[in-house]
């Protein structure tokens, strides 16, 4: 049963407070929060209040009730160097300086073109091609137009399909909802209104894990049997994320990447969860030496700092669009290649550049590994498993969220666990007491969950 709601009375005061340029006290804010706002993927109505962030520094999100929680999900995944870095302050405010924001549609700014050398320069060669985008649904959207638009170019338009393998997340919008896992993911409400595309079973676990050849011959078979249909192969390298925080051997990259060549089809790799470092590669591909033709990136690119993406394919992809019908790319934006985000961007890619990041990735896994160790005796544990700067703990049994979460709270952890999953993804300027801490409040969540 949901909390009853507050007074008409109380909330118009709260609203009016709102509008004010002083502060809200946290019970305004609750209030007005549960009388208006949506939370992702949660009900409009909740009987519990939420924590509220009034400030955050470091890896530190700072409560309005006083407490300080070291933060061990990077924002969801985004803020890699943590909070208030100097370096990606100054870029905001000299940036602002100048212009927040202009059209990109006949126009162009420096802190665009910067973003796009850097990308071009990081990136795995020949993705030279960089389309700015919104977020990293919108990124996974423009991916599978430029997957699709292709080969309408090519006079191709029955190859308007793509495989992919169960057990992914591409986002929340309706392209990428499409090559969601449709039975177990979040987004099978909506399968009997989304495009059919072609799946097949999710790899076999295991980094490490040698190659099933038996699941290689079943990824080959249905390539071969769809590919008239195809136009493109798009999977998430090496570890699937929001969809169940799998990790699978880099080698069955290298198996796709020889399909889409055998048969003419683009292999878009979804990066936004794994690019800039998370798996202790700059790229998650770069575990496999495969370089797919379209690579989407986010989260990370400007350090938690604004919502921006990018799309990267090759000069020969962008080139076969370009003499379609069309003769353009059919997407554009509105706040495509933002110019305060951009700047930001390119101060978090320079900021990464100029630390050791493999060093610090490599540290956090190291640490995760020894420290999560004690979870894999707990009841109800089914798997444990780290990949660079991501740790995890799997239970047999769907975890209670609000259990878990206030467990860690407890200790001065923020997590945010779901389905069966305990998990972290921390800053990798999080330093090893830090570490331990979040890793002795995840042990303490999932014996809860």
């Amino acid at each position: 049963m949901a909390a009853s709601p507050s007074s008409p009375a109380l909330l118009d005061a709260d609203r009016a407070a709102a509008r004010g340029d002083g502060p809200l006290d946290p019970a305004a804010i609750d209030r007005l929060d549960r009388a208006h706002l949506w939370h992702p993927y949660a009900p409009p109505e909740r009987d519990a209040a939420l924590p509220v962030v009034a400030a955050a520094q470091g890896v530190r999100l700072t409560l309005a009730d006083g407490r300080t929680v070291i933060d061990g999900m990077s924002s969801w995944w985004a803020a890699i160097h943590g909070y208030r870095v100097p370096q990606l302050d100054a870029a905001a405010r000299g940036q602002l300086d100048r212009m927040a924001h202009v059209m990109f549609g006949g126009l162009t700014h420096e802190p665009a073109v910067r973003l796009a050398a850097r990308l071009v320069d990081l990136a795995p060669d020949p993705l030279r091609r960089v389309f700015l985008a919104d977020s990293g649904s919108v990124a996974m959207e423009v991916a599978i137009k430029v997957a699709l638009q292709r080969q309408l170019s090519r006079g191709r338009p029955g190859r308007h399909r793509l495989l992919t393998w169960r057990g992914g997340y591409h986002g929340d919008t309706f392209g990428a909802m499409a090559v969601c896992d449709p039975v177990g993911g979040m987004h099978h409400l909506f399968a009997p209104v989304l495009p059919e595309h072609v799946f097949v079973d999710a790899p076999p676990p295991g980094v490490d894990a040698p190659l099933d050849e038996g699941y290689v011959s079943t990824l080959r078979a249905a390539v071969a049997r769809h590919a008239d249909e195809l136009a493109a192969i798009v999977v998430e390298p090496v570890v699937q994320g929001a969809g169940g925080m799998r990790f699978h051997a880099p080698g069955y990259l290298r198996v796709l990447r020889e399909l889409c060549d055998e048969h003419d089809l683009l292999l878009v790799l979804d990066e936004i969860a794994t690019g800039f470092g998370r798996t202790g590669a700059l790229f998650a591909c770069e575990h496999a030496g495969v370089v797919p033709d379209v690579l989407a990136v986010g989260k990370a690119l400007t350090g938690g700092y604004c919502t921006m993406a990018a799309v990267l394919c090759t000069d020969r992809v962008a080139e076969e669009i370009g003499r379609g019908e069309a003769g353009v790319l059919m997407h554009g934006p509105t706040f495509m290649a933002n110019p305060l985000a951009a700047s930001i961007a390119c101060a978090s890619i320079d900021l990464l550049l100029e630390r050791d990041w493999a060093a610090d990735v490599a540290r956090i896994a190291a640490g995760l590994r020894a420290a999560l160790e004690p979870a894999r005796a707990l009841p109800g544990v089914a798997d444990l498993r780290v990949l660079g700067a991501i740790g995890v703990v799997q239970l047999d049994h769907p975890v209670d969220v609000a259990a878990a979460t206030a467990a860690a709270l407890e200790r001065g952890v923020w997590i945010r666990p779901f389905r069966d999953l305990v998990y972290v993804m921390p800053p990798y300027a999080t330093d090893d007491e830090d570490l331990a801490t979040i890793c002795a409040a995840v042990c303490a969540a999932a014996a809860v969950a």
